[in-house]
């Protein structure tokens, strides 16, 4: 128990002494602003609302890790009486929090999203998007339910006072991001879309000793890593009421790295309701300790669409186990639901 609760505590008020990455989601397409900036706003209807939980590491801890994540774009069209090209401007707002219940850790981050599409030809078929991104992240610990070895009282339970120099608990720091990304669409349904973005520009520091320990002592500091993300994902046409939709992601944050490539199935039900069900998996491998890539998890993925709502739900089957131990992999729920659509073609919320 001791052991687990020192890999705890080395974990979060490190900060980390290995420079922690991001979260992540097994469903990264329905959380575009999180993905990229410049994905806000990138959408065929005037707003889109969207929500995950993602849930993981259940078994090998007391609690399990738990990931909440909700956002907001809404899009407006800069079409000129006469001008055949409609740009369009887009605002968001992503908000994200992180919950290690065994330690009660915190990680809560508010981000607002600009970003400007740039129509490329007349028929508006291909645009070009720029997006920033900036916000706040706070942290916090509570110390309530920690023990450590000095306040072992030799006998039956850690009943003394500790000496150890404890930081504040609570402390927070600004971010930013930027974004590029291209979309293309054709008549029949064959979309396309790539982007890359970077994020943590300012590389803020993160470690609990710097901003909340003693200003006198001088402790070592831990910024946060710049993440460089590329993705792109095609929306094809393959028979009636059917498309596949291949997706892939590669994302490196110092020296941790990740990448994901697959696709789903879109199978329409019907030709008079807008109904469709979604099947999918794909690959994810991340860089180990020994700096070799190798695959780490298949993600399978099943949803349902209904009229301008999605619901996906996805679980993460392990290959590679954490350390010595193998337990439950990861499940994560996501819903999106996109507004007033700007012509009749039902399309599935994606980026």
């Amino acid at each position: 128990m001791k052991n687990r609760f020192f890999l705890i505590v080395a974990f979060s008020l490190g900060a980390l002494a290995l420079q922690a990455q991001d979260q992540t989601f097994s469903q990264f397409y329905t959380q575009p602003q999180f993905l990229n900036p410049a994905l806000t706003g990138s959408m065929n209807s005037n707003f889109r609302v969207a929500a995950n939980y993602r849930d993981q590491w259940r078994g090998l801890l007391e609690k399990s890790y738990q990931t909440y994540a909700t956002s907001l774009d809404l899009r407006w069209n800069l079409g000129l009486r006469g001008k055949a090209r409609q740009d369009a401007v887009a605002v968001g707002m992503f908000f994200y929090t992180d919950r290690v219940p065994s330690l009660d850790f915190v990680a809560t981050q508010i981000m607002l999203s600009g970003a400007f599409h740039k129509a490329l030809d007349p028929r508006n078929s291909q645009f070009l998007s720029l997006g920033i991104q900036g916000g706040i992240q706070q942290r916090n610990i509570s110390y309530e339910d920690l023990t450590f070895q000095d306040q072992f009282n030799g006998t039956d339970g850690y009943t003394l006072a500790t000496n150890e120099n404890l930081p504040a608990n609570n402390y927070h720091f600004s971010d930013f991001s930027v974004g590029l990304n291209y979309s293309m669409t054709r008549p029949g349904g064959l979309a396309v879309y790539a982007g890359l973005a970077m994020h943590h520009i300012t590389r803020p520091e993160v470690s609990f000793y710097v901003l909340g320990g003693d200003p006198e002592i001088e402790f070592p500091s831990s910024k946060l890593y710049r993440k460089y993300t590329a993705h792109a994902s095609i929306s094809l046409p393959v028979a009636d009421r059917l498309q596949l939709l291949p997706r892939a992601l590669v994302a490196r944050q110092g020296p941790h790295y990740e990448a994901a490539a697959g696709g789903s199935l879109r199978f329409g039900l019907s030709d008079y309701t807008p109904v469709a069900l979604h099947l999918g998996a794909w690959a994810h491998a991340v860089r180990d300790v020994e700096n070799t890539a190798q695959g780490n998890a298949i993600i399978w993925l099943a949803g349902m669409e209904y009229n301008n709502v999605l619901v996906g739900l996805s679980y993460d089957a392990w290959i590679q186990p954490l350390g010595n131990r193998r337990g439950p992999g990861a499940f994560e729920l996501s819903i999106s639901y996109l507004g007033e659509y700007e012509n009749e073609v039902v399309l599935c919320p994606k980026f």
